[in-house]
């Protein structure tokens, strides 16, 4: 049954697992204000402490309001086992994916559980708490503060660079430049979706002007290219299928030459040569490519 604790109780140090939502949180303030905390907070009562687990937008409500005895409910007094029950009783919808991510990697690094026992404890399969733990493995803590604390939209990191990434190759570096350029900015996810395909896909001056926090020449620019190739001849739709192709190899090959496994020499020998066939035409190509770059920019 849930009991009455002070506010100032709560041992905060979860607080960073849980993903900021300034919107949702100010609707439930005018809430809390008017009806009052109606679900229980929820955390472990360990021997160094209340560790809140769950309730942390309540939290702090209750805090701008100056509300002190909140409704609570004790997980247990052990913090992996408090882990394990506020995933098992939280849907999808209680923890996002991200959430779920953090609290298993705790779980399997700070107390030490297999991906096997996590597995079985929740209920899931090993594949689900792999892919979690893998999950944030591909972010740097810069891109995760940022997530974590509500500059960026999730969403927009799911559906929109995490594909970047897997399809094309797109280095963890890049992926967190392009986050720092446009967080807290509050853009829409589909400002965000042409930001991205300009970023990754367009020229170097737009790379250059989002970084330099020209967001709204940007998408000017980036909503003047129309949303297909409808109206197009077949050559041009063919040319343009061309230029995707391009570039998606073009960062697979700087990629993957930077990598330490190639080294035998039978592969050096056939590589040197393709390579040397390709430098021979890079000026005309260049020169060709940057005057049909002007052309286009003036039609």
């Amino acid at each position: 049954m849930p009991q009455s604790v002070e506010l100032m109780s709560f041992d905060l140090r979860y607080e960073g697992h849980r993903l900021r939502n300034e919107t949702r949180e100010s609707r439930l303030l005018a809430s809390i204000a008017q009806r009052g905390i109606e679900e229980p907070l929820a955390g472990v009562d360990a021997p160094e402490g209340r560790f809140l687990l769950d309730g942390f937008k309540r939290y702090r409500c209750a805090r701008k309001l100056g509300l002190d005895g909140l409704p609570y409910v004790s997980l247990g007094q052990e913090e992996a086992n408090g882990i394990i029950s506020l995933m098992r009783a939280s849907t999808d919808q209680n923890l996002s994916l991200l959430e779920q991510a953090r609290f298993v990697v705790d779980l399997l690094t700070i107390h030490e559980m297999s991906v096997a026992e996590v597995a079985e404890t929740l209920s899931r399969s090993k594949g689900w708490v792999s892919m979690r733990r893998a999950l944030l493995d591909q972010m740097s803590d810069e891109v995760q503060r940022l997530l974590f604390g509500g500059a960026f939209p999730v969403y927009s990191y799911m559906y929109t660079l995490r594909p970047f990434r897997r399809m094309n190759s797109i280095s963890a570096e890049r992926i967190e430049q392009f986050v720092k350029a446009v967080s807290g900015k509050r853009l829409s996810v589909r400002d965000i979706e042409l930001l991205a395909q300009g970023y990754f896909r367009g020229p170097a001056a737009l790379r250059e002007a989002i970084d330099s926090g020209k967001l709204g020449w940007s998408l000017e620019q980036m909503k003047r290219v129309p949303e297909d190739a409808e109206g197009c001849s077949e050559p041009e739709r063919l040319l343009l299928r061309d230029f995707e192709l391009l570039g998606k190899y073009l960062e697979r090959v700087m990629v993957k030459c930077r990598d330490p496994r190639l080294q035998s020499r039978a592969f050096y020998a056939q590589a040197n040569l393709l390579a040397g066939g390709l430098l021979s035409r890079w000026e005309p190509f260049q020169a060709s490519l940057k005057e049909f770059y002007d052309r286009s920019g003036r039609a």
